[in-house]
């Protein structure tokens, strides 16, 4: 993540943990950062909106994160956009994207998808 060209968020963590560390710790601070990710799909999108995030760049970028993003006039730009973003495994749905068609508010999204982060972790 990069603010007035500072680097103020960086993270090797995978998939959506890494976005969500950054809101727990930097909360409001991330308003108006641009977020540069391998792969963003709905999920993400909602995050980014509850952060009030000002651009999005992905390599990956799934056509129902790019509604997200165009919705909440936030800046995207990718190389790949493609229908789903897929689990680990590569064989469903990606568990936070299964649950983030259910989230209606993106400022609901920290509080549900957190959740589950925390509920996939105990299961480990």
């Amino acid at each position: 993540m990069v603010k007035d060209g500072e680097i103020i968020f960086e993270t090797g963590s995978h998939r959506i943990s890494g976005l969500l560390d950054a809101i727990e710790e930097f909360g409001n601070e991330l308003h108006g950062a641009s977020l540069a990710d391998r792969v963003t799909g709905r999920a993400v999108a909602l995050l980014c909106v509850h952060a009030k995030i000002r651009a999005v760049y992905a390599m990956v970028l799934s056509k129902k994160a790019k509604s997200v993003l165009e919705e909440n006039r936030i800046y995207h730009d990718w190389e790949n956009l493609v229908e789903s973003i897929l689990d680990v495994d590569k064989k469903g749905i990606c568990p936070f994207e299964k649950l983030a068609e259910e989230i209606i508010n993106p400022e609901d999204s920290y509080r549900i998808l957190k959740t589950l982060q925390n509920s996939l972790k105990q299961q480990k």
